[in-house]
């Protein structure tokens, strides 16, 4: 995994490749963070990395100068990954937590202004992940939330959905936040 931008820009990162992940592709993550860099203040925002991995979409974030990113992922081999990585980079920004995403959008009670969600594409429930957030009050005023998915999949009937984007075999759907 290769970080694109900020201070860890060009630095690759082996993973264990025991790992049960599917990192976004860098063609995906720079358009994603092209346009997140452009509509955010990543010195000010708190972000939200559901079925986080490896972390790459949290360390990609943490080079970026973003406030806090909480990153989730219910593997302990990603979760100690992702901690040993902040802990070897200084990367305090970073909170990895051990915990069922599902579980945690139901308990957590903190707001955020990006939520990006990386579900292995098999999983049946993924259309559960905006519902949820928008559920809960998980997003702030203008924040948005980005699930990745594959492209034969559609989200846009789901509160909330502002548009899909496709890079590969990879899709983002955008959601802003609705009062449900």
């Amino acid at each position: 995994m290769r970080i694109i931008g900020g201070k860890l820009k060009g630095k690759q990162f082996n993973a264990p490749a025991k790992l049960p992940v599917r990192p976004t592709t860098d063609m995906a993550k720079e358009a994603l963070f092209n346009i997140l860099y452009n509509t955010y203040d990543f010195e000010n925002c708190n972000v939200l990395d559901l079925f986080s991995g490896t972390g790459s979409i949290s360390i990609e974030f943490a080079s970026r100068g973003i406030k806090h990113v909480t990153s989730v992922d219910k593997h302990p081999g990603c979760v100690q990954w992702l901690k040993s990585i902040a802990e070897n980079y200084d990367l305090h920004e970073i909170d990895a937590q051990r915990a069922d995403t599902f579980k945690f959008l139901e308990q957590d009670t903190n707001q955020y202004q990006l939520i990006f969600a990386d579900p292995p594409y098999d999983l049946p429930n993924i259309p559960l992940i905006p519902q949820l957030v928008m559920k809960n009050g998980l997003l702030t005023d203008n924040g948005t939330l980005i699930v990745e998915h594959p492209p034969m999949l559609k989200l846009n009937q789901l509160p909330g959905f502002t548009e899909m984007r496709k890079y590969g075999n990879s899709s983002f759907s955008f959601f802003e936040k609705v009062i449900v």
